[in-house]
């Protein structure tokens, strides 16, 4: 699969920078990294609504108080790990774990230790949202409980939940290729009982789950949000993330109206996590 760079360069950077991922996370990209000021958005060609996104971009043209530039290139699909290779950083998480790639050398490897090779995966750990719904489930205690981990991407979640303890995962994903990497992540993490599925909500096992994991953008997590209150269990646990603390409000009405109720928040510059009890 071939993908679509843009090259984004909002003065000043902050908090433009998170609001342009905000905004075309909802329209199909898929991975973001920030070099040097430049935010670099990156899409599946064939997902790539130029008429969409340029109406997005342009609208960022006149806002007062910013100066805004953009440009586009193709990246071919062999090219993505050298992408990816030469900007990930390894990530740590309360000294409790490390998010490293194969790479890494044992230097990076400290405490407890999930290896991935992201490819076109979204889920690295180092996106604020991965590394909150990682530092909120290192608090939990997931011994024996079942998991389900939606929008799983790398598997970087799944896999954390199975070394904690879960007896169970479903990871579920959209993108065949995001499931493919889930499962070769398992391996390489000695994960065996991890399930990858594609597909969305309906692909959901007709069970109940200990532990529900959703860090998708708000739109879906809307659309999605009753199914998931129906396959988690009386007092189960829903993690919510993929948006900005300005929706929390709005995110924790819609899950009163379904019998979730609010029992934490965390931040995370601006991005931020739910975490909500089923009654």
């Amino acid at each position: 699969m071939d993908y679509v760079q843009y090259s984004l360069s909002p003065i000043p950077f902050e908090p433009w920078n998170e609001i342009l991922v905000a905004e075309l996370s909802e329209i199909g990209f898929e991975s973001f990294m920030e070099e040097e000021k430049i935010v670099l958005a990156y899409i599946p060609e064939s997902s790539e609504n130029t008429v969409a996104i340029e109406s997005i971009l342009d609208s960022f043209k006149t806002k007062n108080d910013l100066v805004f530039t953009w440009s586009r290139k193709n990246i071919e699909h062999q090219n993505w790990n050298a992408v990816w290779e030469s900007n990930f950083e390894p990530v740590f998480i309360e000294n409790s774990l490390s998010i490293v790639a194969p790479f890494h050398d044992a230097s990076f490897r400290r405490n407890r230790v999930i290896e991935i090779d992201p490819k076109m995966s979204f889920g690295t750990g180092h996106h604020q949202t991965t590394f909150l719904m990682c530092q909120e489930i290192l608090s939990l205690s997931l011994e024996g409980k079942s998991i389900l981990d939606m929008g799983t991407g790398t598997g970087v979640l799944a896999i954390l939940a199975e070394q904690l303890g879960a007896k169970q995962c479903i990871a579920i994903d959209i993108e065949s290729w995001s499931v493919e990497n889930t499962k070769s992540n398992a391996l390489r993490n000695g994960c065996t009982k991890i399930i990858a599925l594609e597909g969305g909500s309906s692909k959901i096992p007709s069970m109940q789950f200990d532990y529900i994991f959703a860090n998708i953008n708000k739109n879906v997590l809307k659309e999605q949000m009753k199914t998931y209150a129906l396959n988690l269990k009386p007092d189960g646990i829903l993690l919510l993330s993929g948006f900005f603390i300005t929706d929390v409000d709005e995110l924790v009405l819609f899950a009163n109206k379904l019998g979730l109720s609010k029992v934490g928040i965390r931040e995370k510059e601006n991005w931020a996590l739910i975490k909500l009890k089923k009654q």
